[in-house]
């Protein structure tokens, strides 16, 4: 695998010889070039959570309501709604002037088929069909949310950029199966760009073009709400999964900014001439590691704690992100975010080896191999991955990194429960993710713990969901806040992932870029070249 990263180096910078030559061109000046953290593998947001498909999604669909810099949702597709008296009804009028892509008008048909497809799939869209009497349009422009209970979270979930992107699409696309990926013919949103599927080179480069009949909003942007504005008139991914490789062509002009920069870059960026280094989110992300609960041993919560108490949070920060940037966590729900609270971590905050062997006997390990799944593709991930290594075989397990781009480690992650001995079983999972992903027990998948809509490692806790259902149902924020000390308490007894530390992800780009938005994910509206 570490030929194949190699390999794919090498392409990468060749494309880059060509650009160069161009990039003082009329056509390069409107032209936005940016290297994605990651290869765009899967198009369809209701087939994955990944960050990279929902910078995709975001590009080139729309959705009802969005979340602004503070998590704070705004209606976006919709121009004017109200709520009945008693909360349980909330009619909804689209804005005037949406289109798709292909010229056709965005309607209420196409809402309703969206949303159902998406509630399907996504966790807090399942949520809000558990307390959904009826979603109905009642001509072209308008349709009605019907509750059978009250809910406080309605516009919330509409505007959800923490699990699968709402993403509204036209009837023919929302009428497939949501189990069923829609591929790049299908790409036909109502968003500020479009995707040139013409143009789209996997492991190279995804090309998007701006979208001439798209009307944004009159707000001022303001992260995903606001208006989106195209200011450039194409939008092109290029591919570049050496971090150096990157580096060099933004310092060259070759290139315009770099989503993600990799820590040992960061110091060569920093003293660059014509080079921004920044963060974006008022709140920084973080790292956690997700053990398989399905089988053994990681079906043990001891199993589970014992990969907390491995190796101090400073060893995976200063390897995945360098000497600053980042800070010691220990809340599920992020530090210094509403409902960041670290009860119940005091036992968890000082890693013990010792004991950690000792948890892993007491689960039941006798030498089993564990299967480590991750990628190099993003350098902190797979840094994470390579601490934990260290730490497993200093405790004596049998362990070992199994190698792959990032839309393999996804794909394997997300669908398989292959049992020890067959393909694609793996026993640990490493990820990094943004504040606005899991801060809130509604949103933070990692969290669910029902046999229906646990996330990818399927850990159960019925204490546990007790609880999360509780904080979703309640309607007043002191009570949210005694019920998140609760859970918080409960989820360090049964960890369903091991938070490695916190960080501000950083972005780099060129002093001509102007525009970037302040945002917890990565929004390339609003941006200029001058």
């Amino acid at each position: 695998m570490r030929l194949f990263r190699g390999r794919m180096a090498f392409l990468a910078a060749a494309p880059l010889l060509a650009l160069a030559m161009t990039a003082g061109s009329a056509e390069a000046q409107k032209t936005l070039y940016v290297v994605p953290h990651a290869d765009l593998r899967i198009l369809d947001p209701l087939q994955a959570a990944a960050t990279i498909t929902i910078m995709h999604a975001s590009n080139i669909f729309d959705e009802l309501f969005a979340w602004d810099v503070n998590l704070l949702p705004k209606p976006q597709m919709v121009q004017d709604y109200k709520v009945s008296d008693d909360q349980l009804t909330y009619t909804m009028t689209l804005r005037p002037g949406l289109k798709f892509h292909d010229g056709s008008p965005v309607t209420t048909k196409d809402v309703v088929a969206s949303v159902d497809r998406w509630m399907k799939r996504d966790g807090i869209g399942k949520r809000l069909a558990g307390v959904l009497a009826s979603l109905t349009a009642t001509d072209d422009k308008t349709f009605v949310f019907k509750l059978k209970q009250p809910y406080s979270w309605v516009e919330y979930s509409l505007g959800n950029h923490a699990g699968n992107f709402p993403a509204i699409m036209r009837y023919k696309e929302a009428m497939t199966d949501p189990m069923t990926a829609i591929g790049a013919d299908a790409q036909i949103g109502s968003g500020p760009y479009r995707f040139v599927k013409e143009e789209w080179k996997p492991g190279d480069e995804v090309v998007y073009a701006k979208f001439a009949d798209y009307v944004p909003r009159s707000e001022a942007p303001d992260a995903m709400a606001g208006g989106k504005m195209a200011k450039v008139d194409r939008l092109i991914f290029k591919i570049i999964p050496d971090a150096q490789t990157a580096a060099s062509a933004l310092i060259k002009g070759e290139v315009d900014f770099i989503d993600g920069p990799a820590a040992d870059v960061l110091p060569q960026l920093e003293k660059a001439s014509g080079i921004v280094v920044s963060k974006l989110a008022p709140v920084g992300g973080f790292g956690a590691i997700r053990p398989n609960a399905l089988h053994p041993p990681f079906n043990n919560p001891k199993a589970r704690q014992a990969l907390a108490l491995l190796v101090p949070q400073e060893d995976y920060m200063r390897t995945a992100v360098g000497t600053k940037n980042w800070n010691e966590c220990f809340s599920f729900l992020v530090c210094k975010s509403v409902y960041g609270t670290e009860v119940g971590s005091e036992t968890f905050r000082k890693a013990d080896p010792a004991r950690a062997k000792k948890l892993m006997e007491e689960a039941g390990y006798k030498g089993e191999k564990i299967i480590i799944t991750s990628t190099k593709e993003i350098a902190q991930i797979g840094a994470q991955a390579e601490v934990l290594l260290a730490g497993l075989r200093n405790i004596g397990v049998n362990a070992e990194i199994e190698w792959a781009d990032w839309g393999t480690t996804l794909t394997r992650f997300l669908s398989n429960k292959s049992p020890p001995g067959q393909p694609g079983y793996w026993n640990i999972f490493t990820t990094t993710n943004s504040w606005s992903t899991w801060h809130n027990p509604l949103t933070n998948v990692g969290i669910i713990l029902n046999a229906e809509g646990s996330w990818a490692g399927w850990p159960t806790d019925a204490e546990g969901e007790k609880l999360r259902v509780q904080f979703i149902e309640a309607t007043d924020q002191k009570t949210r806040m005694e019920i998140v000390d609760k859970l918080h308490r409960r989820l360090w007894e049964i960890v369903p992932y091991v938070v490695t530390g916190q960080f501000d992800q950083m972005y780099a780009w060129r002093t001509n870029i102007k525009g970037v938005l302040p945002t917890s994910k990565l929004v390339l509206w609003n941006i200029s070249k001058e």
